[in-house]
């Protein structure tokens, strides 16, 4: 295996699903790495600094790699190939498109759904969004949370209209995943697990809240009321079985496990 640099810092939000993506194709591959957790915002100065912009941000070996793709097409190339991504270009191309479809359809609405659920209970929000982060950032989130909350909505447009839009988008999605396995196939793509799968678990996990990741969020009790019916309906969905079993079984299965 080509050797890995351990000095990987993986730059994130508690709560951020494209960061979990991140951090379970690193975990599944055993890179080793470091976390290091920001709180909304602020998340922007350590990115920043670095040329990123957004999490989730991987630096290792002197480079950046700035968006949760990069850091899985990277993680794979470096361990030789073929663990996430499969080498017969006709595979390749259906786990590329079904993750391009996720990372632009499914994880903005799963976010935007969420946070419209979630923004007006401070007090159930705080600790998600805390969890981890330096002592400093969690106490400035005590006096900051408001204006945080305020620049979320704006800056990704959480409205009414728009979450009842995301929901739409969630189900359609949930749909065609559940179409694809409806023949019995146990993955999306090859029948083995691949970006296609952890993509969609992932991005997915804002409105299914599985037990099994390490992104912060509440369990399907703290829920309030508006937001756990659908989510309890989304998790009864063979998309929603899909990925919460995409969780139990591989969330923190290796490579080396599953050859």
């Amino acid at each position: 295996m080509p050797h890995v640099d351990t000095s990987a810092v993986l730059i994130s939000m508690p709560h951020s699903h494209y960061a979990e993506k991140a951090r379970w194709a690193l975990d599944r591959l055993s890179i080793p790495y470091r976390e290091e957790p920001h709180v909304p915002l602020l998340h922007r100065l350590a990115t920043m600094r670095r040329g990123g912009r957004s999490v989730p941000v991987l630096i290792q070996g002197g480079k950046l790699y700035a968006d949760s793709t990069e850091i899985l097409r990277h993680s794979d190339a470096s361990c030789g190939g073929d663990r996430l991504y499969p080498r017969d270009p006709d595979v390749r191309r259906s786990v590329d498109m079904l993750e391009e479809r996720f990372d632009q359809a499914l994880g903005p609405h799963t976010r935007r759904w969420a946070y419209f659920q979630l923004l007006p209970h401070r007090a159930l929000l705080f600790p998600l969004m805390a969890r981890g982060v330096p002592w400093i950032e969690a106490s400035l989130l005590t006096l900051s949370l408001p204006i945080v909350t305020l620049a979320i909505r704006k800056g990704l447009r959480i409205t009414p209209d728009g979450a009842q839009r995301s929901i739409v988008h969630i189900r359609d999605i949930f749909s065609q995943v559940g179409d694809l396995l409806a023949d019995g196939r146990q993955y999306l793509v090859d029948n083995r697990f691949t970006a296609a799968d952890l993509t969609f678990a992932a991005l997915a996990s804002p409105v299914l809240l599985p037990d099994r990741g390490i992104a912060a969020y509440p369990t399907v009790d703290e829920l309030p009321t508006a937001m756990r019916e659908p989510v309890e309906r989304l998790r009864d969905t063979q998309a929603g079985r899909f990925a919460l079993r995409m969780y139990a079984q591989e969330r923190w299965c290796t490579a080396a496990d599953a050859a």
